[in-house]
């Protein structure tokens, strides 16, 4: 059976393993959110610029 108990030491671990997850998780978020934004940002110049998709197509396979 596991066994969680610290003893003496619980007092710094349990904190220890607390932060950890938090600072993880909060590294994740930031993570998930700058993708989510980099999308965004990437779909915005897309369709920004029509012509440029047709360019590249072009440009890809010449006739």
């Amino acid at each position: 059976m596991l066994d969680l108990d610290m003893g003496r030491y619980g007092a710094f671990v349990w904190p220890a393993w607390a932060l950890s997850a938090i600072v993880l998780a909060i590294l994740v978020a930031r993570a998930l959110l700058a993708a989510r934004r980099w999308s965004a940002e990437l779909k915005r110049l897309e369709d920004e610029t029509p012509g440029a998709q047709a360019a590249q197509n072009t440009a890809a396979h010449p006739e």
